[in-house]
């Protein structure tokens, strides 16, 4: 598995999801869009749900960060625990082939699947665990659990993160970098290749990029805000 911690390393991976409600969620729409971030040069993936990632396993064999989401996120998602809830989950996107399992890793209150339950369980099926965290207290927290590596991905989206900024973490990024022994990725916010630099200069192990890549709604909305039209 340290291959797959190399691989990644100094990379960028595109993060490529839609929500069932949203046109490209249909399945050549994803495998095309998989396809083309490929093409650009990804060197890994982050899909969601077992349909996606089974699929790409047919046509590379890049490292993907696997999790699940529920078809219709919540509205008090900044409350609950969402991505990877439980075992089931990780069950799910074991058998599906993905490399690294992403679950939720805040502090916020989850079921009887705790995350020293959930770290070990992924050990066990022989995979990678990254926990998606929002504080470095989280962070640290995580790590002190078992997890092979942790995420910003969480940051600004609950309540012990609440931010109005625009820009990635790179606070929490540089704490998490001279705290822990472990890959740290940053993840959120992140639409220019300036802040991919500042990113890795700051000793990130890999970015991951989503929606300024993957999203054409919210690209279009952000260059309408941005222009001011």
């Amino acid at each position: 598995m340290n291959n797959i911690i190399e691989k990644i390393k100094n990379s960028i991976i595109i993060s490529v999801q839609a929500m069932p409600n949203e046109p490209l969620y249909q399945e050549e729409c994803m495998n095309a869009m998989i396809k083309s971030v490929l093409r650009g040069g990804a060197k890994a993936l982050r899909l969601a749900g077992t349909r996606d990632i089974k699929n790409a396993k047919k046509f590379t064999d890049v490292p993907i960060i696997g999790l699940t989401k529920p078809e219709v996120i919540p509205p008090n998602w900044k409350q609950i625990v969402y991505i990877t809830p439980g075992i089931k989950e990780i069950n799910e996107l074991a058998d599906a082939g993905a490399d690294i399992i992403a679950t939720d890793g805040t502090s916020r209150p989850r079921g009887n699947d705790n995350l020293q339950k959930i770290v070990k369980y992924i050990s066990m099926r022989n995979k990678l665990s990254m926990a998606d965290i929002s504080t470095i207290s989280e962070a640290i927290a995580a790590r002190t659990l078992g997890f092979d590596m942790v995420s910003t991905t969480l940051s600004g989206y609950t309540q012990n993160s609440d931010t109005n900024s625009e820009e990635p973490d790179f606070k929490l990024l540089e704490k998490a970098v001279k705290i822990l022994d472990c890959p740290v990725i940053l993840e959120g916010r992140i639409w220019t290749p300036e802040q991919i630099k500042k990113a890795f200069e700051l000793g990130a192990h890999a970015v991951v990029i989503g929606s300024a890549v993957t999203r054409p709604q919210l690209i279009v909305k952000r260059l309408y805000s941005k222009s001011q039209l």
